[in-house]
């Protein structure tokens, strides 16, 4: 079918002349001004008033020539019988139908031939397809658009605000909620699908990835075991994954992130590996699509950071097994102060005093020294002794990644900050507000939808999908 929108371009006017639709709406546009405004003035309204109400009338005069000119297109007719969209089977024509659809200029009744598929018991109008407005949809493009952004910046019933506060559409804030959802659920099968590796934007690129808890509905959380009083849960986990650049300085000469060079993706999907480590778990399959598409792995330097989770590290050898690791050097100050206050009691002098030498033994590369004063409290009885053991154990073992003054005469960044900010910034700010309880499929259809447009990636996505006419895979419908 073809929609034939060249009759937007102009239409006959009474002299005979091809006058453009822009003529007729100046005309209709002016004719209703003439009516509103003399009174308006006249009864002293107020700019508000006159603005808004001015904005209605052009939007409504738009709506209806472009009402018009779809309705009188009639080429969506394509026989008694075509191929089904869904099925493929044979589809018959019905008749011709009418039905509201919204658009950024406001609600139009658009006509259209409407088929029928007896196989699947699907109808359709292909005019609608042809136009964008998506399988059984009742929204243009524009307005889909526009859902998939406020959605993502805030609550949905915030959303259903937004737009009719600042762009006179009426939604439901449930219908933004449901075309948020196919959005980001398109989005999150775009990014499996498409993985288009970059040229590498500097030398040097980091990685780091970390995890935060967000509240779930009770269906989502039956059986697992958590940190509430009596053992129950009332979270499930995030992964999120960063990769970024810093070229750039600071005054003292330290490297700090690139502003804009942020790239997120991130679910709620587990990172454990098997016995064998042949199955690669669904987050370490995410990490490696998105350092790929970063261009991570083009890099002459490739450092990994993290908080020293035992699974980061797991993933990060696994996945990148040439990259630098780095144990975030303030995750592991704050071991020691907090150590420090077991063994001294939290806010004493001495506390401040042998948390502050373990700090700059830390970051002069001292670690033996480090490890030798945790160790004089290892033998101490009860829960003391119990946590020396304990931060000795998580030292040496990563003593390889804490070598901070190697790691900064090579000009590395040695903290997380990056990671840290982006679990409250993408995660966080959407998704942890009062109120919330999320399904595993709306929060990551909505993380997807985050992650893609604070990564700018949201443009090339939308072409794509716009291409598909905003078809999603029946396994990601929601």
């Amino acid at each position: 079918m073809r929609c034939q929108t060249e009759n937007l371009g102009g239409r006959r006017g009474s002299n005979g002349q091809k006058g453009g639709i822009k003529s007729g709406i100046e005309a209709e546009v002016a004719k209703e001004l003439s009516a509103f405004l003399s009174p308006a003035i006249v009864n002293g309204l107020g700019l508000e008033t006159l603005e808004t109400q001015l904005r209605k009338i052009v939007l409504r005069t738009a709506a209806k020539f472009l009402e018009d000119a779809l309705n009188a297109d009639k080429s969506d007719y394509a026989g008694p019988e075509v191929a089904c969209i869904f099925c493929a089977a044979q589809a018959r024509y019905v008749d011709r139908r009418s039905k509201m659809s919204t658009t950024i200029m406001g609600d139009v009744f658009l006509e259209g031939a409407y088929y029928y598929c007896p196989t699947c018991g699907r109808g359709w109008y292909p005019k609608d397809y042809a136009l964008g407005f998506g399988v059984s949809s009742s929204l243009s493009p524009g307005v889909t658009r526009m859902i998939g952004l406020v959605a993502s910046a805030g609550s949905f019933l915030e959303g259903s605000k937004l737009l009719s506060e600042l762009a006179a559409i009426e939604v439901t804030d449930k219908c933004v909620e449901r075309t948020a959802k196919r959005i980001g659920a398109a989005i999150a099968t775009d990014e499996v699908a498409v993985v288009e590796e970059k040229p590498n934007p500097s030398n040097t690129m980091y990685a780091g990835t970390d995890g935060t808890g967000i509240p779930m509905r009770p269906s989502e959380l039956a059986d697992r075991a958590g940190k509430q009083p009596d053992g129950t849960a009332k979270t499930r986990e995030v992964k999120l994954c960063v990769v970024w650049t810093a070229d750039s300085r600071d005054a003292k000469d330290n490297p700090v992130k690139d502003e804009g060079s942020e790239r997120y993706s991130a679910a709620i999907e587990s990172c454990a590996w098997g016995d064998t480590c042949k199955d690669t778990p669904p987050f370490a399959r995410r990490v490696e699509r998105d350092l790929t598409r970063c261009g991570f792995f083009g890099a002459q330097r490739q450092v990994f950071i993290g908080d020293g989770a035992p699974w980061i590290w797991n993933l990060a050898t696994m996945i990148a097994p040439l990259a630098t690791q780095i144990v975030d050097l303030y995750h592991a100050k704050e071991h020691l102060s907090l150590l420090a206050g077991d063994i001294f009691g939290p806010g004493s002098d001495l506390t401040r005093k042998w948390a502050e030498e373990r700090h700059l033994e830390l970051e002069s590369g001292k670690l033996d020294d480090v490890l030798s004063a945790i160790s004089c409290h290892m033998s101490r009885t009860g829960e003391v002794g119990k946590k020396a053991a304990r931060e000795f154990g998580y030292f040496d073992t990563n003593r390889h990644r804490m070598k901070y003054d190697h790691f900064r005469s090579l000009g590395f960044c040695v903290g997380s900050g990056v990671v840290e900010a982006g679990c409250r910034s993408v995660i966080g700010q959407r998704l942890k507000r009062s109120g919330m309880f999320w399904s595993i499929d709306g929060a990551n259809a909505i993380i997807a939808l985050r992650c893609s447009l604070l990564s700018g990636r949201f443009d090339e996505f939308w072409t794509r999908y716009r291409t598909n006419n905003y078809r999603i895979p029946p396994q990601q419908a929601l």
